[in-house]
C-alpha cells in the first residue's frame, strides 16, 4: 500500500495536466498521470482567464484519469511573477518569514501588499560577523495567484500549496548528483517557458520567458492565413494534403520562430554565466511540449556550444497502475516535468 500521496496540477496555456505520486518504503511511485486540452483563450500566459472552461477541463481530467484525491499542489509562472537574487539579514525562520514583507519593500516593481512572497535560501554568508541569507526572492501578483486558485476551487479541488513552476522543474529533472557542476533546465510550454539554472540541486537563476511552441503555430497561421488547428498539424508534420509552396512558407515561419525562441534562451543563459563567471552553465536539459519541436535542441547546442539533452522526470520513479503503456509513458515524458515536480514538493 502506498504511504503519503500528492497530486501536482499544472494549468498551462494549451491544457491541464496532473500527476499523482505516492511515497512508500520502496521509494516514489507514479500512480496516475492525465491531461486534458484547453480551449484557446481559457488561460493566457499562465493566468486563468475563463474560469468555466478551466473548471470543465479539470472535472474531465479528474473523471477520465481516475484521480481520487482532491488536494493539489498548484504551479504558477507568468509575467506577473518576479524572481530576483537578494541578500537579506539572517533571522530565525519564524521571524524571517514575518519580516520578509518589510525587508523587500524597495526591491520589487509591485506593491508588497498586492504580492504573494516567498524566499528560497541558497546559502548563508558571514562577513565581519554579519550573518546574511542569500537566495531567490519570489513575488507573484496576488490577483493572478487567486484567479488560478479560485478556478481550482470551483472544480471542487483543494489547493494546498502554490509553487513556482521553475522550482517544480528543478525537482523533477535537476539531479543533485549530476556529472556536471551547473545545469540549465528549460521547460518549453505553449506560451510560457521556464528556465532555472542550478548547481547540485540548488537554484542559482530563474527566468520566465513569455514564448513557446504556440508562437510557432501562430506564425504559421498568420503567414499562410489558415486556422490555428491546421497550422498546428503542419507544425507537428501531421498534415499531408498541403501544397509544396505552403509547406515551404510554413517551414520558413517555423525556422524564424525557433530562432527567436533559441536566441531568447541563449541570451538568458549568457546573462547568467556573465554574472556568475566562476559557475557557468555546462549543460542544457530540455522538457515541455515545445522541446519536441524539430531543430530546437540542435540549434541550442549550436548557439550555446553546450551539450543539450532531454530531461526525464519519469524514469527515476516506480510506475504504478497508471493505465499507460510504455509508448504512452514515453509520449508524456516531456510533459510530466511540472506536475511531477509539484507533487515531489509535497512528498519528497
Amino acid at each position: 500500500m502506498p504511504g503519503r500521496t500528492a497530486i501536482g496540477l499544472d494549468i498551462g496555456t494549451s491544457g491541464v495536466r496532473a500527476a499523482e505520486l505516492s511515497y512508500g518504503k520502496h521509494g516514489i511511485t507514479l500512480e496516475k498521470f492525465g491531461q486534458v486540452a484547453l480551449a484557446e483563450g481559457a488561460v493566457q500566459d499562465g493566468e486563468v482567464i475563463d474560469v468555466p472552461l478551466v473548471v470543465d477541463a479539470l472535472k474531465t481530467l479528474w473523471k477520465g484519469s481516475g484521480f481520487k484525491g482532491k488536494d493539489v499542489a498548484l504551479g504558477v509562472s507568468n509575467q506577473r511573477v518576479v524572481v530576483r537574487q537578494v541578500d537579506l539579514p539572517w533571522l530565525p525562520p519564524a521571524e524571517f518569514k514575518a519580516a520578509l514583507p518589510l525587508q523587500v519593500q524597495g526591491l520589487l516593481p509591485m506593491p508588497v501588499a498586492d504580492s504573494v512572497l516567498d524566499f528560497h535560501a541558497t546559502e548563508e554568508l558571514n562577513e565581519g560577523g554579519q550573518r546574511t541569507l542569500r537566495g531567490l526572492l519570489v513575488a507573484a501578483s496576488r490577483a493572478m495567484v487567486m484567479s488560478n486558485v479560485r478556478a481550482v476551487q470551483a472544480a471542487r479541488l483543494r489547493p494546498k500549496s502554490v509553487d513556482l513552476t521553475p522550482f517544480a522543474v528543478l525537482r523533477s529533472v535537476g539531479r543533485p548528483h549530476s556529472d556536471v557542476a551547473v545545469e540549465a533546465l528549460i521547460d518549453i510550454g505553449a506560451r510560457v517557458s521556464n528556465l532555472v539554472v542550478h548547481a547540485a540541486g540548488v537554484p542559482r537563476f530563474v527566468r520566465v520567458l513569455l514564448m513557446g511552441g504556440q508562437d510557432v503555430t501562430d506564425a504559421i497561421a498568420e503567414r499562410l492565413g489558415m486556422p490555428g488547428a491546421l497550422a498546428e498539424g503542419i507544425k507537428r508534420q501531421a498534415v499531408e494534403d498541403v501544397e509544396q509552396r505552403d509547406l515551404e512558407l510554413a517551414w520558413h515561419s517555423i525556422d524564424v520562430s525557433i530562432d527567436v525562441l533559441v536566441d531568447e534562451i541563449r541570451s538568458s543563459i549568457a546573462y547568467y554565466s556573465a554574472s556568475n563567471p566562476m559557475f557557468p552553465a555546462e549543460r542544457i536539459v530540455l522538457t515541455g511540449g515545445g522541446s519536441l519541436l524539430d531543430g530546437v535542441a540542435d540549434r541550442l547546442a549550436e548557439v550555446t556550444r553546450l551539450e543539450v539533452v532531454a530531461g526525464d522526470p519519469i524514469s527515476p520513479l516506480h510506475i504504478g497502475r497508471t493505465g499507460l503503456d510504455e509508448d504512452q509513458l514515453r509520449h508524456v515524458q516531456p510533459l510530466a516535468a511540472v506536475p511531477v515536480g509539484l507533487a515531489l514538493g509535497v512528498i519528497a
